[in-house]
């Protein structure tokens, strides 16, 4: 059973108490704000995230290869302290980098190490971001479902069902 499948069959079971179909409008409608749009919000905003750490490896790549095109050993920059507070600063030795790995660590390397960890870690994000953009699939189909549903349910009358046996 698909997940789709699963999503519907488990709103229809919801419903064995025979509500009317207003009430199964709003029911549906509900679900469709409170949990797959909050859901799609959520995911989005996980892709935003990883699309922006994606950026600031690019950018320190291309600071990377700026520093090493220059062959200078000093480098004069500007660091903020925080809250766009920035001081000048002068680098002695710029042929090693502190790079974040994560969590909170840095680790010192060379021009040409930092090079290959941000093609690697730039590849894991991406791999990461298309992971994200096809969750963000499933959960726009599955509101296109639930929304057909509705658009089925709204179109029905309360006619009593007709019971009916076949011949075999």
């Amino acid at each position: 059973m698909t997940v789709n499948n699963l999503l519907l069959s488990r709103l229809i079971m919801a419903h064995a108490g025979k509500p009317s179909i207003d009430e199964k409008v709003l029911q549906y409608e509900t679900f469709i704000s409170d949990v797959l749009k909050r859901d799609l919000e959520r995911v989005l905003e996980q892709r935003d995230g990883v699309y922006e750490k994606i950026a600031q490896y690019l950018q320190l790549k291309n600071t990377i290869e700026s520093l090493k095109e220059s062959e200078t050993k000093g480098l004069k920059t500007e660091i903020d302290l925080g809250c766009n507070f920035y001081v000048q600063a002068h680098v002695e030795d710029s042929s090693k980098i502190f790079v974040a790995v994560g969590y909170g660590f840095f680790v010192e390397l060379t021009h040409s190490e930092a090079l290959k960890f941000i093609e690697k870690k730039t590849n894991q994000l991406t791999a990461h971001t298309e992971v994200l953009t096809k969750d963000s699939a499933k959960i726009k189909a599955n509101i296109r479902m639930v929304l057909e549903g509705l658009r089925e349910l709204q179109s029905l009358t309360d006619v009593p069902e007709k019971r009916t046996r076949e011949a075999l």
